[in-house]
């Protein structure tokens, strides 16, 4: 029996609702939701043609990856490309994506595997001046300017390519469903006969996606549900410094961070990205402190610089640069309130090295170091690192990772590390120095309320204070 029952679909992402509502209650846009006509059947159970077998008579070899070749996005996708994946790589317009598949294409073929690269918004003539300057042509590269799903889906019969990239999913299109290219309808039924192609021959397929400008996939939530993994590309426009991570893996980890640098002659990757935020002081500098934060689970230097500067205005200006303001400003009322540090009647601002940004709460005990330094206008005789995040009562919380964040410290050369009270970590060459409150650990430091006066000291691996002329 087969009855008609009114339902409600959002246009945008395909939500649906038993009843009308003015607004989406997936992606929450205004005015989307539409009646739709929908029939309900009642299903019969049907004879399995395959029966089910135990887990551990399951054969896992068939979901081992293949290496592409590019260090940083096999330790992202865990190990490699995997036979009958669909990935979707997101990116702002300009970050790289199409450099960073075209190298990703050109490895693939040079290993000896035909690969099909097709392009549905460039000329096939644009896309082999890109890989003429990033050394890509490779004989069996093959290239399709394309728009038309159906014959892409032929380019694949005839030429049978062990690894399919599509630069972007949001401009291909089906002739026999209603919409327009990108349109909600469109992305779905392409995506899900991409999918099952790649399912049937174990073809890995790479899709580009375009992202909204609010940062996310574009195009309905669906679209990341139907692929296996979702991989965004993120980068400063003003820096070549790009990071690649995965917000869905199910081959691999999805907490796992690639570096990678876009360069005139491409794109090139970045083992070890420590250099790239820390800047290079000839002597002494007040402002600064160095903390570690966690890319997923990279351990990555970072440098926070301060300046403070008196003012006479009634509201003093607070600027922060790769760092959030809120947690700036929550940082300097603690500093005032529970350390004794005198800023309400100074300007304060607050930046990271290199364009970085730090969104670690880990950064919150090196951000209180930097300010209250530039404060009392004093710099430490040798970097230290700074791990801990400041609560609002002004003790220090202990932060997750803290033995990776040491290791790296201790690799780099470090050999003073301040941390919360209670931690229990540490580190063979390095001097781990615990502190309860945020008071505590500038009273270590030298820096609370009033900074001591430069001179000897009774502990001589303690950092000493070394007084900054105007």
């Amino acid at each position: 029996m087969v009855r008609n029952s009114t339902s409600y679909r959002c246009t945008e992402c395909g939500w649906q609702s038993a009843r009308w509502v003015g607004r989406c209650g997936e992606c929450q846009a205004w005015g989307s939701v539409a009646e739709a006509q929908a029939p309900t059947a009642s299903v019969a159970a049907v004879s399995p043609a395959r029966s089910a077998v135990p887990i551990s008579d399951v054969d896992s070899t068939t979901t081992q990856g293949i290496p592409t070749g590019i260090g940083e996005l096999d330790r992202v996708l865990g190990q490699g490309l995997t036979p009958g994946a669909v990935l979707l790589l997101a990116g702002e317009p300009g970050v790289g994506k199409s450099t960073l598949l075209l190298e990703v294409a050109a490895r693939w073929a040079a290993a000896g595997r035909d690969t099909l690269y097709v392009t549905a918004e460039e000329s096939a003539a644009q896309v082999r001046q890109r890989a003429e300057r990033t050394g890509a042509v490779q004989p069996r590269l093959y290239l399709a300017a394309e728009p038309d799903l159906a014959t892409v889906l032929g380019h694949i019969e005839q030429l049978k390519p062990k690894l399919l990239v599509l630069d972007s999913i949001q401009t291909v299109s089906l002739p026999s469903v209603d919409g327009v290219p990108g349109g909600v309808t469109q992305v779905r039924e392409a995506t899900a006969a991409l999918v099952r192609v790649a399912k049937q021959r174990g073809l890995p397929v790479v899709l580009v996606g375009h992202v909204t400008k609010e940062g996310s996939v574009a195009g309905p939530k669906t679209l990341e549900h139907l692929v296996d993994v979702v991989l965004s590309f993120e980068g400063d426009r003003h820096s070549g410094f790009r990071m690649l991570r995965a917000s869905k893996n199910r081959y691999g980890p999805a907490d796992e961070v690639g570096c990678f640098e876009l360069i005139a002659s491409g794109i090139r990757e970045v083992t070890d990205p420590t250099g790239l935020f820390v800047s290079r002081h000839t002597e002494p500098a007040a402002g600064t402190c160095l903390g570690i934060t966690l890319e997923g689970r990279r351990p990555l230097l970072a440098e926070v610089q301060a300046l403070v500067v008196p003012t006479a205005a009634p509201a003093p200006r607070r600027v922060t640069h790769g760092v959030e303001f809120g947690r700036v400003s929550m940082i300097l009322a603690v500093l005032q309130r529970k350390a004794g540090v005198k800023l309400h009647t100074r300007e304060v601002y607050v930046s990271t090295v290199g364009g970085a940004s730090v969104g670690d709460p880990a950064a919150d005990l090196a951000i209180a170091v930097a300010v209250a330094s530039a404060a009392a206008e004093h710099a430490f005789d040798r970097p230290i690192i700074a791990l801990g995040e400041v609560g609002l009562s002004g003790e220090l919380r202990r932060v997750p990772g803290l033995d990776r964040r040491l290791a790296e410290a201790g690799r780099l050369g470090f050999g003073t590390a301040l941390v919360p009270a209670g931690s229990g970590v540490r580190q063979p060459g390095m001097r781990v120095v615990e502190a309860a409150t945020v008071s505590d650990a500038l009273g270590m430091l030298g820096l609370r309320r009033q900074a001591r006066k430069p001179g000897p000291t009774t502990d001589p691996d303690r950092p000493r204070l070394v007084a900054v002329e105007n």
